[in-house]
């Protein structure tokens, strides 16, 4: 599947055709102040690992006991090879476009132009704010578990409830929402690479120390529950990975890139997925070899059984404490869709970025858009069930349906070219499975309900 490129005469005579131009866009307040085209394609590298290589990422063992050894290692590299494939469609179209002086900033954009207008605003828009948004409430959400989990290490009998420590991290990311541009998180997001990775090492190897001390669980690599519940199950795996390799904001991260954008978010996802081979398959791998079924819905929780760290206290409070520093630049990253509607609403494009009557507007907004994130995230701490509807409905549709069609009506490959049909194939296979993955979704809520209450300290 990786040698199937998109290097067909199609595109190589569309790319040639025409020379990168510098392309005035409609000049409204969220291209001119959220959207600004001035970063490199190492800047570009650096959001799309922010983008992509996140703290979800912890969760991929827990995803590997509903598929197993085979299936789950199988999944994680075919959604590494499409996800790849499919942000290079989008980077090609959106370059295509540039171009023939229509330059798309936006994904709904995108929509608008290839699929038509109602395409974009009643389809893409909505399901990408509600995937973004939704990214946004999970970064809350998790940091503040993260939080509460070092509080409980230091004080085990401790009384302050899981709300509090959401509110906190709330707090945290109302400050950081006040950055005025994608590209001003350039720096914030070269930290976020860093701290990825030494979050992502530092689980392999609690998971590894714990796998071979007598502390951890016994090791049973089984499948549980009947055969309903496992093929349920493993729609459920196959939503976490898609949501784990999602991103839903390509277009966005393009846009920061300086004219010409020719090559250069190749170059990036190049960085981006350098850095997630290594994450992603060294937390895969050695935490569900650790915890076997066992692992827990994020590979952290396994470190402390009731109670008891199996590593030591300082460790936990290491990783943890890069997790949440990560969270925040995460959950800032998919503000920026937010903050590019809003600063389009309420924003003066006539007016100096940072004259009074942008500036006033801009931290009512954004602190608004921050509060409401935080108040959904502390009312449902069970919101890891409804991101698995979110990540059915919104990145399977967004990451491998979409740069496909895209692609496919932009360019217009023969019938006869493998790219056609391996393009179709996709849309295909992951239109049937993301149908499938909102159905066991949906089952997974209703069976959890009984268990939801709001505010609950989980």
């Amino acid at each position: 599947m990786g040698t199937v490129l998109p290097t067909s005469n199609v595109v190589d005579e569309a790319q040639n055709s025409h020379k990168d131009v510098d392309v005035d866009v409609d000049a409204d307040a969220g291209a001119l102040f959220v959207l600004k085209s001035k970063g490199s394609w190492v800047h570009c590298g650096y959001h799309l690992t922010t983008s992509i290589v996140a703290p979800p990422l912890l969760s991929l063992p827990y995803a590997f006991t509903f598929l197993g050894w085979t299936a789950g290692m199988l999944c994680l590299v075919i959604g590494g090879v499409v996800t790849f494939y499919s942000y290079n469609l989008i980077s090609l179209v959106l370059e295509h476009h540039a171009q023939q002086a229509r330059r798309q900033l936006r994904f709904r954009d995108m929509a608008r132009d290839i699929l038509g207008p109602r395409w974009g605003r009643y389809f893409v828009g909505p399901i990408q704010f509600a995937v973004c948004y939704g990214a946004v409430v999970a970064c809350t959400l998790l940091g503040g578990q993260c939080m509460k989990a070092i509080y409980l290490v230091s004080t085990p009998n401790g009384s302050m409830k899981l709300y509090e420590f959401v509110i906190i991290f709330g707090c945290l990311m109302l400050i950081l929402a006040q950055i005025p541009s994608f590209h001003s998180l350039r720096h914030i997001n070269l930290l976020s690479l860093v701290l990825c990775l030494a979050y992502s090492a530092c689980a392999t190897a609690a998971s590894i120390y714990i796998g071979n001390s007598s502390k951890g669980p016994k090791k049973d690599y089984s499948l549980h529950g009947d055969a309903e519940n496992r093929v349920f199950g493993i729609f459920n795996a196959i939503a976490i990975i898609a949501t784990t390799y999602g991103n839903g904001i390509i277009p966005e991260i393009q846009a920061t890139l300086a004219p010409p954008v020719k090559g250069k978010m190749f170059k990036g996802l190049c960085v981006c997925y350098t850095v997630l081979t290594v994450t992603f398959f060294t937390v895969a791998i050695s935490g569900y070899w650790a915890f076997g079924n066992q692992a827990a819905g994020l590979v952290l929780t396994n470190f402390v059984d009731d109670g008891k760290p199996l590593v030591p206290k300082w460790f936990i409070y290491m990783i943890n404490n890069f997790t949440i520093a990560q969270l925040s630049a995460v959950g800032v990253v998919y503000l920026q869709p937010t903050n590019e509607v809003l600063e389009q609403a309420f924003g003066d494009p006539k007016s100096p970025e940072f004259s009074i009557r942008n500036v006033i507007p801009r931290v009512i907004s954004r602190s608004l858009a921050m509060s409401v994130a935080t108040v959904i995230a502390a009312m449902l701490p069970f919101f890891g069930d409804i991101n698995s509807l979110i990540g059915a409905f919104g990145f399977i549709p967004l990451d491998f349906i979409l740069p496909a069609v895209f692609f496919n009506l932009t360019f217009k490959p023969s019938k006869r070219t493998p790219i056609f049909w391996f393009n179709l194939i996709i849309v295909v296979a992951f239109s049937a499975m993301g149908a499938i993955a909102a159905v066991a979704a949906v089952r997974q809520i209703v069976l959890d309900a009984k268990n939801y209450r709001l505010f609950a300290n989980v």
